[in-house]
């Protein structure tokens, strides 16, 4: 005789109890793989995607980390189809798009990449970035790379700026318009604050940032109009 008690669990029960059992598996799958990244792995990773590179200057640290770990952060990166470029002679790693990304890519869209955008410099911007590059590379022909820290006079900047754009005959004026483009790259990470000496340290990142080839086609180009605008002068007086 039954006593009303059913000793099998319902169909709806078993069901029941078995997606339970099914997302507590996925959670500790997901938990699993959580826990298989280093917490080094990941501080090192999510400060890449926060500005793009991370020099051993500034934070020696970090950057340690980077050098030590950097085959795992190449792994966590591919899913976002960047990779890591580690420069240790100048103490700086930075975010680039994945090689197979990059060369799948027409050359004008190799740089669309949502967490690694090509900026859009205007002419003066461009001109200060191929004097910066030149000095920065010069520096390293003197003391090597990576010694020292490059660093450069916010006067000398500004006079060698004004052999490639006109002068507007204020001191005043030239250099706050020199200012502005110096607080415009600093943004980029390509130069420091100025200092109480009156000079900026050029970043690492510019060896890497800027094609030379270009830069230096620029700089001739702008040259030549310069010496142009120059000789053109006496004949409209």
């Amino acid at each position: 005789m039954s006593d009303g008690i059913d000793p099998t669990p319902s169909v709806n029960g078993e069901q029941a109890d078995h997606q339970e059992l099914k997302s507590e598996q996925s959670h500790d799958t997901l938990s699993g793989v959580a826990d298989k990244v280093p917490l080094e792995v990941k501080e090192v990773t999510q400060e890449l995607l926060k500005h793009g590179y991370i020099e051993e200057a500034a934070n020696p640290m970090l950057f340690r980390k980077a050098a030590v770990h950097e085959p795992a952060i190449h792994r966590a990166l591919i899913p976002l189809d960047l990779t890591l470029q580690l420069d240790t002679h100048r103490g700086i790693a930075f975010l680039v798009v994945a090689k197979a990304v990059s060369e799948s890519l027409e050359s004008d869209q190799a740089w669309l990449h949502p967490l690694v955008r090509r900026q859009r410099l205007t002419l003066e911007q461009s001109l200060l970035v191929a004097i910066l590059r030149q000095a920065f590379m010069i520096h390293e022909q003197e003391s090597g790379i990576g010694h020292t820290a490059a660093k450069i006079a916010v006067d000398d900047l500004l006079s060698q700026f004004l052999t490639y754009f006109d002068d507007s005959g204020s001191d005043a004026r030239n250099n706050i318009r020199l200012m502005n483009l110096l607080d415009q790259l600093k943004i980029h990470g390509i130069v420091s604050e100025v200092d109480i000496n009156l000079e900026v340290t050029i970043r690492p990142i510019i060896a890497h940032l800027a094609n030379a080839e270009s830069l230096s086609a620029l700089l001739r180009i702008l040259k030549e109009k310069a010496v142009s605008r120059e000789l053109s002068e006496p004949e409209k007086e």
